[in-house]
């Protein structure tokens, strides 16, 4: 038998990766608005878009901030007995409160995250169902205490960097900060659904869903971004951009030293999200490099040079059974 030839990855161009780099600066910026920055026109953009969508696997959707509505994420690992650990996984990622599952450590580890909406529903998860679950041997859940967000803008602009004023141009007003846990209604919640599913809706089809005016429609998805609730996860397959190693390290840092080093350790380019922890381990890194050699660098280096860690322990992610756009929040 002829082995089959392997599977031939997308090569992105410089266009196309000024067009991601665009998307992450506003993933709701029209073509038009990046097309003028970019020098290019509205059609070339809208084709680009079109095609890293089939060959790249891009996506944009709409992402809930938990904690802007008094919500408390969880970072759960579950042991697995052999062969278990798949099951599992699917289990999870069908429930509409987990945000991503994970498989890794040799396929015997689940790793979810999962925002509860209601203490009742945390503790029907955490203290009956995933403890009574067959094939189970461990649960360790870690809470969300504070995240210290990456951005991978920063990786994109070593391979292909906007000028200052075009990211200038490109980028989304920054949210205002919010005192009160916000509360969102019956539209809010029809508008963050439809992002959800397709975080470039248009206003037609967002009002279509509130029912409301196209300018009430518009000033609830513009309050929504402004308060922080509603943000846009710019997703794509990182092996066209040679990055296939990802991994979550868990450190014990010392807790005088712990928001120093959770910002320190976010601003890395391999780090796409870094969060202070309640559990064993008191933060948590999530690492995209391209090899492993990469990873042992960024370890040695990075987490290294941290002269209050204390300890860590390196998970290799095997592979994402579910991710932000199948999630609901």
């Amino acid at each position: 038998m002829v082995p089959a030839p392997p599977t031939r990855q997308p090569v992105l161009d410089l266009l196309d990766l000024k067009l991601l780099q665009a998307l992450e600066l506003d993933g709701r910026a029209s073509f038009s608005r990046i097309a003028q920055v970019l020098g290019v026109s509205d059609q070339t953009v809208a084709r680009r878009f079109r095609r890293l969508r089939t060959t790249a696997n891009l996506r944009v959707t709409g992402v809930v901030d938990d904690s802007r509505m008094g919500r408390s994420t969880w970072i759960v690992r579950l042991g697995c007995a052999h062969n278990a650990a798949g099951r599992l996984a699917g289990t999870l990622a069908a429930r509409p409160d987990t945000h991503y599952v994970d498989l890794a450590a040799g396929g015997t580890e689940v790793i979810c995250a999962i925002t509860p909406r209601s203490r009742p529903e945390r503790d029907d998860l955490l203290l009956d169902r995933l403890q009574r679950t067959p094939d189970v041997t461990s649960v360790d859940a870690h809470c969300v205490l504070h995240p210290y967000y990456g951005n991978s803008l920063r990786w994109l602009r070593k391979i292909s960097a906007l000028a200052p004023h075009e990211e200038t141009a490109l980028r989304a007003p920054a949210p205002a900060p919010t005192p009160e846990p916000v509360v969102p209604d019956g539209p809010d919640l029809a508008v963050l659904e439809a992002l959800r599913r397709d975080g470039r809706a248009t206003l037609t089809e967002l009002q279509s869903v509130t029912g409301l005016s196209e300018t009430a429609t518009k000033k609830r998805l513009e309050r929504l971004r402004g308060t922080g609730v509603l943000h846009l996860a710019v997703e794509y397959d990182h092996e066209p951009l040679g990055q296939g190693v990802e991994a979550l390290v868990w450190l014990t840092v010392a807790p005088c030293a712990l928001a120093g080093t959770g910002r320190a350790v976010a601003g890395h380019p391999a780090v796409r999200f870094a969060a202070a922890v309640a559990g064993r381990t008191n933060l948590v890194v999530s690492v995209l490099c391209r090899t492993t050699d990469e990873l042992y660098t960024f370890l040695s280096d990075t987490i290294g040079a941290e002269a209050d860690v204390r300890a860590a322990e390196t998970v290799l992610t095997l592979r994402r059974v579910k991710t932000l756009t199948a999630q609901t929040r």
